[in-house]
Order: structure tokens, then C-alpha cells, then sequence
């Protein structure tokens, strides 16, 4: 059987949601989590402790995209996991960095995707702090500069310089703290 999209989403959804049960409430799972002002958007990511994606490359998709997919995701997220169709898994390692995880994604008689893992994810030892900055929306920005005391000269600017201001003022460890408490506590996420 193939494996589609929604097949391998759905599976997902169900173990992420398993793995987190204990932490519900402080875990956030979206789905379509645009990055890089919309240059990507990553399948679904997991906001808790951390920021982690995880992209879907079902039997239907190409691998065309990947490497752009890459650079961006390499940019935010602290863990990418690639689920992916057999088919593709030799072409993905050649493609990925080291640090990213890999699951191949098999639809099984029972009409369930089962996940098979075959790297896990590490640490990604590189985040852009003005690409992670860029998650928050504007007024959402102004309240953690606020916050921080660092919002002289700055409410009536551009996003793109208190995105700037938030990199270059808060450590990567401080911002981090923030994006993540700030994308948890939103309540008006755009709807599909």
C-alpha cells in the first residue's frame, strides 16, 4: 500500500500526542508552521521545551524541495525528523545534515502507518537567531522587548527591526524561551 500525506500526518499526530500525554497542556502540535517570514513551512512542529519539526516525504512527493527545506528548518527548529516512504530514505541521508533524524513511514496491513526509525534526531548545533526572532509576530515582539526594557526607539518601527533588536539584545538561550512561550500562549493561529 502507498503512503499518503495525510496517512503518515495522522499517525504522527497520534504518537506525538502519546509521547506528550503527560504534558498536553504544555505542549503545543501545529500543523503547516510557516518559518523564514514564509519561505518554508514545515509539516508539523512541536512546541514544548523545545522547537522541533518534523517533515513529511510521503511515496506522491519529490525531493526537489528538500534541500531549500534544509537551510530554513536548519535555521529554527532544535530537532528535524524526516518521515519519509521507503523509496526515498537513500536519497534523504545525502541530503540532510548529520543531526537530522530519519523514520521511514510504512503503511502496514492494518491500514496504519508504522514508523521505523533509522537515525535519531540530535541537537542542532546551529540556530539563526533573527530566523527564530521572525516566528513572533510584530506586537508580540514588542511585548518581550518591552518585557526586557529594550523597546526605546523601537515601538514605532518595522518588525524587521525588532526582530533584529530581539536577536542581537536576548542570548540564543533567552530568545529560544521566548518564541516557545510566546508560540504556546498564542490563541488566535490562522485557520485552514
Amino acid at each position: 500500500m502507498k503512503t499518503k500525506d495525510i496517512d503518515i500526518r495522522t499517525s504522527l499526530h497520534r504518537r506525538l500526542k502519546a509521547e506528550h500525554a503527560t504534558e498536553i497542556a504544555d505542549t503545543l502540535i501545529l500543523d503547516e508552521l510557516a518559518l523564514c517570514q514564509g519561505d518554508a513551512r514545515i509539516d508539523v512542529a512541536v512546541v514544548n521545551g523545545a522547537i522541533n519539526g518534523y517533515e513529511i516525504k510521503s511515496e506522491s512527493d519529490t525531493l526537489g524541495r528538500l534541500p531549500r527545506q534544509c537551510e530554513a528548518y536548519s535555521k529554527v527548529f532544535d530537532t528535524v525528523t524526516v518521515l519519509t516512504a521507503s523509496k526515498y530514505v537513500e536519497g534523504i541521508i545525502n541530503l540532510v545534515p548529520d543531526w537530522w533524524g530519519l523514520t521511514r513511514a510504512e503503511m502496514e496491513e492494518d491500514g496504519v502507518v508504522h514508523f521505523f526509525s533509522i537515525r535519531e534526531p540530535q541537537k542542532n548545533p546551529c540556530i539563526d537567531s533573527l530566523a527564530l526572532a521572525q516566528l513572533l509576530w510584530r506586537d508580540e515582539a514588542i511585548i518581550i522587548l518591552k518585557e526586557r526594557g529594550l523597546q526605546k526607539g523601537l515601538l514605532s518601527k518595522p518588525r524587521k527591526v525588532l526582530w533584529e533588536a530581539l536577536a542581537e539584545n536576548l542570548s540564543l538561550v533567552d530568545l529560544q524561551y521566548e518564541v516557545r512561550k510566546t508560540l504556546k500562549s498564542r490563541t488566535n493561529w490562522r485557520v485552514h
